[in-house]
């Protein structure tokens, strides 16, 4: 059954640089449909670090003035332009962070567009997007769920699967660092292709987290700072085949200090902040301890595709975890401190009347 098109939007905007005080929400008309375009109907969202800092104007790519924030939504299809072909009203759909990476690796081109930075994003009620920035939704997940799949899910499925001829196998060993979105996937995804993981993190409830998901080993860094040795040696001495690095300066010698010769170190954020530069390895370390490093940003939609299909046949498994703290859209600035406390565990989701 058509759901009807509402005349207005409920939204936000990032107006300024003053983080949750630059963020100013309004009704506005429902954006004019493009030929190319699918308007939705946005049900659920989540938030990313790179939410925040975009509205303290430190985000280091591409921005516009007054953007609707967040790359993370679900939805139900409204309408579709007349050269859609992809998608039609009633389907329900997920976002991309940048609608225009359908494959491959990102180009300059390609990466001037980021959903919620530089193309208007999903915190609000109705949007427009390309149809190619889309992907359809995996049955079983609530909405609000599938929308933790837009950024963090695929970061995480490029990091353990991303690198041709280095993919995450049965058997390898795979390094985790935290309790944050990508972190927590990046468990969930490898212990589903039988990998052995071992996870760091700074508490006890935060551990038994890791534990439900099946993580094999847990370190607590905060307990053990010298952590890379100690996860080198559960690994019988060889090291750790795949290191997926989200917190930057603080931990990459460490995570040096674990992986493998010919392992993979893929590095996706630096949440962790400051360090000490003189502390941190450099590229001729790759040469020394034989290893691969590797950035990556988020993915592909051919990766976000099979991802969710993978998650669609494990539905249970891969179920994302989410903060039991839901908020509605009208309080994305509560949502925006909560994030920014670190006092969550799994993805930090926004409801959408």
């Amino acid at each position: 059954m058509a759901q009807s098109i509402p005349q207005t939007a409920r939204q936000w905007n990032v107006v300024g640089h003053d983080g949750v005080d630059a963020l100013k929400f309004t009704e506005q008309p429902v954006p004019q449909l493009g030929d190319n375009q699918v308007l939705v109907k946005i049900h659920g969202a989540s938030l990313n670090f790179r939410d925040i800092v975009i509205a303290q104007g430190k985000y280091p790519w591409d921005t516009k003035p007054n953007v609707v924030p967040g790359s993370d939504g679900a939805g139900t299809v409204l309408a579709v332009g007349r050269h859609v072909t992809r998608f039609q009203p009633g389907d329900k759909v997920i976002t991309m962070l940048n609608p225009q990476l359908i494959a491959g690796s990102p180009t300059r081109r390609v990466s001037h567009f980021g959903l919620g930075a530089s193309v208007d994003g999903t915190l609000r009620s109705v949007g427009a997007f390309d149809e190619q920035g889309l992907v359809s939704m995996p049955e079983g997940l609530t909405f609000t769920e599938a929308a933790t799949l837009c950024c963090a899910g695929v970061t995480a499925w490029n990091a353990l699967f991303g690198l041709p001829g280095k993919q995450v196998a049965a058997g390898q060993w795979v390094l985790t660092q935290g309790t944050g979105g990508v972190s927590i996937f990046a468990v969930q995804f490898a212990k589903a292709v039988g990998a052995r993981v071992i996870a760091t993190t700074s508490s006890p409830e935060r551990a038994k987290l890791l534990e439900r998901l099946g993580a094999d080993h847990i370190i607590n860094y905060r307990e053990t700072p010298e952590w890379g040795a100690v996860a080198r040696e559960l690994t019988g001495g060889d090291g750790v085949d795949h290191v997926i690095e989200v917190a930057g300066p603080i931990s990459i010698k460490q995570s040096a200090e674990c992986v493998k010769l010919d392992g993979v170190i893929t590095i996706v954020g630096s949440i962790g902040g400051g360090g000490d530069a003189r502390e941190m390895p450099n590229l001729l370390d790759c040469w020394m301890s034989l290893f691969t490093a590797r950035g990556v940003w988020t993915g592909n939609r051919l990766q976000m595709e099979d991802m969710c299909r993978a998650i669609e046949a494990n539905v249970e498994k891969l179920r994302p975890v989410v903060d039991a703290k839901i908020f509605k859209l009208e309080q994305l600035k509560e949502a925006y401190e909560y994030l920014s406390s670190g006092k969550h565990q799994g993805k930090i989701c926004i409801e959408i009347d």
